[in-house]
């Protein structure tokens, strides 16, 4: 049987997560092929149908749900977790109309949660989320909407948090901020899927049990290599809504794509979400 295209992204969570699956410790297990890319590339490649199974900005979901189902586990969703708006200035929210503004890609939850919370911000710069902080302090954009560890190292580079875009979710909507998800194929079929969704979970608890044996690993591939930021990378990410949404990270999802709907930034969709 030939390998499934898998795509997820260099960060400690995700890393975290796959481990075990492409490691080939979960028995049972489809083997895959992984693409490590940035969030944005692993975007593009899925609304282009590039990938079997893949990390995707749920942002990205909403305009392929016709395509794609979304997997039970290995969701980034949680409090405490949404993207920042930084700047070099101190500023208030209100203080950003008008500026340029750096974000992570058209597609990303990021970019979504901006709009959402001020669809007069429009003068948006798309670019890899690594670069933002640095375009920001060296002026290239007014301000920076930053993601994955950035929001542990931006004092570093003399910034100041704006607004945490998923306070303001959670304020306005009492939901945890669902930023990313795992998706399949829909033409893979209900039992292939079933099969990768099962697998999935096992690798999350394989990660969970075995700590030690994936770090290198995670390590290989993080951004910030130091210690302490790729823990709280995975401390805050990966959290109880990695093994399984639940009632509370589904009611979290539909919010976020009626809200997007309502406001005409995504098309509406009568697809389910998950295939059961």
């Amino acid at each position: 049987m030939s390998r499934i295209s898998l795509g997820y992204s260099p960060c400690p969570n995700d890393t975290y997560i796959f481990y075990g699956l492409v490691h080939g410790k979960i028995d049972g297990a489809l083997r895959c092929r992984e693409i490590l890319e940035d969030i944005e590339t692993l975007n593009r490649m899925a609304m282009a149908g590039k990938l079997d199974m893949t990390k995707i900005s749920f942002h990205a979901l909403a305009l392929m749900r016709d395509r794609y189902c979304l997997l039970h586990s290995g969701g980034a969703l949680g409090r405490g977790c949404g993207p920042l708006v930084i700047a070099s200035d101190a500023l208030d929210s209100c203080d950003l109309l008008g500026k340029r503004i750096a974000i992570p890609g058209k597609l990303t939850t990021a970019a979504l949660l901006l709009r959402l919370f001020n669809s007069a911000l429009d003068d948006l710069v798309a670019m890899p989320f690594h670069e933002i902080m640095e375009a920001t302090q060296k002026g290239d954009v007014d301000a920076g909407v930053i993601i994955h560890e950035s929001r542990f190292t931006y004092p570093d580079y003399g910034l100041h948090k704006v607004i945490d875009l998923g306070e303001w979710w959670e304020a306005s909507t009492g939901h945890p901020i669902p930023l990313g998800g795992i998706l399949a194929r829909r033409d893979l079929g209900k039992e292939k899927i079933q099969q990768i969704d099962v697998s999935l979970c096992a690798s999350v608890k394989y990660a969970h049990s075995n700590p030690g044996v994936v770090k290198n690993y995670i390590r290989q591939h993080a951004q910030e290599m130091d210690e302490a930021i790729m823990q709280q990378h995975i401390d805050l990410y990966v959290n109880e809504y990695t093994l399984d949404y639940g009632a509370d990270g589904e009611a979290a999802l539909v919010d976020l794509f009626a809200r997007a709907e309502e406001a005409g930034i995504v098309p509406r969709s009568d697809q389910p979400l998950f295939i059961d």
